[in-house]
């Protein structure tokens, strides 16, 4: 079978965390490309309005108020896609969290929230949504039963200068995610393939936030901690979601069906290997 890197115009893609950022971005994509959406986040109004927008624009989307830390929640949000549109095609497990804090005045609880969100979160929609998919048949002979994709992130490299110091149980998490997404894609293995996204820094409301209390803690001017962090990127700017969108839609396309197990750095060159 030859590889396309087109979308077929009906493909079916589940969007955790799609009411801000990343999760945004990644549906506005899809959706340019005739993707039709089930949109998922814990802030209902938000992930309303983001489905409302879409639709607005003639776009196919479908929205539920999701707590991915809830197995019953993410099984709903499934459940809502197979309902609207009879399958589930591909399912990007954004949704997650991030916190700024000095290492030694770290909690317990910031561990358990941190993990139980980014690490358990995302568990439990990508169990979710291989239950589905892992029963349906192909897009099309030879291909997988559905494509996943975690967010994980570059913070889950080695390394990370001297943000790792105030980021430990987000740095933990995502990569655990990198690690959560090979096991995966073993198991899944070939019905369903299982990749990871690693952003780099990105120009959400989550990096506007992090700078914040990063530059609070350092008594800096408000901004300079990103200021800093992009100017230490090759490519010579911040990354807009569209740019983890971009990749998303090769890992959604045929072209990619042989790619398993795989964490993607997308990051503007911050991150060689």
């Amino acid at each position: 079978m030859a590889n396309d890197l087109s979308l077929p115009a009906d493909l079916v893609v589940l969007i955790t965390g799609a009411a801000q950022g990343i999760g945004r971005g990644l549906a506005e994509t899809f959706a340019r490309h005739g993707a039709r959406l089930v949109l998922g986040d814990r802030d209902e109004a938000g992930v309303l309005a983001a489905r409302d927008a879409l639709r607005a624009q003639g776009h196919a989307a479908e929205s539920l108020r999701c707590d991915i830390t809830q197995a019953d929640d993410n099984a709903a949000l499934v459940a809502l896609a197979v309902q609207a549109h009879g399958r589930l095609d591909l399912a990007i497990c954004n949704a997650g969290i991030s916190q700024v804090k000095p290492f030694m005045d770290l909690t317990a609880d910031d561990w358990q929230r941190m993990l139980g969100v980014n690490v358990a979160g995302t568990f439990l929609t990508l169990q979710a949504a291989a239950r589905q998919m892992r029963q349906q048949a192909p897009l099309a002979e030879g291909r997988p039963r559905g494509k996943i994709l975690t967010l994980a992130s570059i913070a889950g490299r080695p390394g990370a200068g001297p943000i790792a110091s105030v980021i430990a149980p987000y740095r933990a998490s995502k990569a655990a995610v990198i690690s959560l997404t090979q096991s995966a894609a073993y198991t899944l293995a070939p019905d369903v393939t299982v990749n990871a996204l690693c952003p780099g820094i990105v120009a959400t409301d989550m990096w506007t936030q992090m700078d914040r209390d990063w530059t609070a803690l350092n008594g800096q001017p408000q901004g300079e901690a990103f200021a800093s962090r992009v100017a230490a990127i090759p490519m010579g700017r911040a990354q807009q979601p569209s740019d983890v969108a971009n990749l998303a839609l090769y890992l959604a396309s045929s072209a990619s069906d042989y790619m398993t197990g795989q964490s993607i750095n997308i990051d503007g060159g911050l991150m060689m290997s």
